[in-house]
């Protein structure tokens, strides 16, 4: 499939509720939406999902064919040869994703949220796409949350982080269920640490009793360390 025809071809969009001076993205899922991801996230949070500074924006992943599911069209951000930590990328599928993403950051920086307002997060493999995007192709952006997310064993993340020791990097909060039968806790923590030996600040945090799933407390956590990371700017 040709770069110029997969495109993000929708984003469900939560204004912030008084002045906008941030932005959060939050990618799903594969087979997932963005209207479903804030849906769930709304549910998690008992009423809606909203902050009187952040705008939170939930892309939906453009439908391709995806190898796991035996090459069936799907919503995903990019193809996996399998859904596996020892197996090689499918680079040029994550770069196209990361380039259309990163349209997005930029639309927000051309309309005024500086780059250094702006957080990346995401479940499972949303959580994945947000790792390249912090530590590949936006890393002055403010943080990246990766939720039951994991990068494979050659990831080029770690290549990249190899090649830019020194720079000053977005932080990391990653959260990973212990019960996780998809993305088992090992993948994730294992992730973590390669990521600190490429230079990455952050905090890893195993969840307790949790499967493949986002759980209020680990919601609750997220919001503490957004507030902290994109503080409401006094006027």
């Amino acid at each position: 499939m040709l770069s110029s025809a997969i495109r993000i071809p929708r984003s469900t969009v939560v204004p912030a509720t008084k002045n906008h001076t941030a932005t959060l993205f939050l990618f799903h899922g594969s087979g997932g939406n963005g209207e479903d991801f804030k849906d769930w996230m709304d549910i998690l949070n008992r009423h809606e999902l909203t902050f009187p500074h952040i705008k939170i924006v939930y892309p939906t992943a453009p439908i391709q064919p995806y190898t796991p599911n035996g090459g069936m069209p799907s919503n995903v951000w990019f193809d996996r040869n399998a859904i596996s930590i020892h197996v090689p990328e499918v680079k040029h599928s994550v770069d196209i994703m990361c380039n259309k993403a990163s349209e997005l950051i930029e639309k927000e920086i051309a309309s005024g949220i500086p780059i250094n307002r702006i957080v990346v997060g995401g479940f499972s493999m949303g959580g994945c796409l947000s790792l390249h995007l912090a530590y590949r192709f936006q890393q002055s952006i403010a943080g990246c949350i990766a939720m039951s997310a994991f990068l494979n064993d050659e990831s080029h993340v770690y290549e990249t982080l190899e090649s830019d020791q020194g720079k000053s990097l977005p932080e990391l909060l990653q959260f990973h269920g212990n019960l996780d039968g998809i993305v088992p806790l090992d993948w994730g923590r294992k992730t973590f640490d390669f990521l600190q030996k490429g230079g990455v600040k952050g905090t890893f945090i195993p969840l307790d009793s949790t499967e493949h799933e986002i759980t209020p407390k680990e919601l609750n956590q997220f919001k503490d360390w957004l507030l902290k990371k994109l503080p409401e700017e006094k006027s």
